[in-house]
């Protein structure tokens, strides 16, 4: 569970980076991802899902 709640952070980190770093860019984001149809953004989800638990595979395996 340590293990997991430190993902959360990480991710939470790296988010909070890129929008600080970018924050145009990420409104910009934004803003197409509410455009998306809903379609789009549950493939680009679970493609993002499958390529972070084969990476952790990899790595931790």
């Amino acid at each position: 569970m340590a293990e997991f709640l430190v993902a959360i952070g990480l991710v939470f980190v790296i988010e909070g980076l890129l929008f600080a770093a970018f924050p145009s860019a990420a409104k910009r984001l934004a803003a197409t991802a509410i455009e998306s149809p809903e379609t789009s953004l549950r493939v680009a989800g679970i493609i993002s899902a499958v390529i972070g638990l084969v990476l952790i595979w990899v790595v931790r395996g």
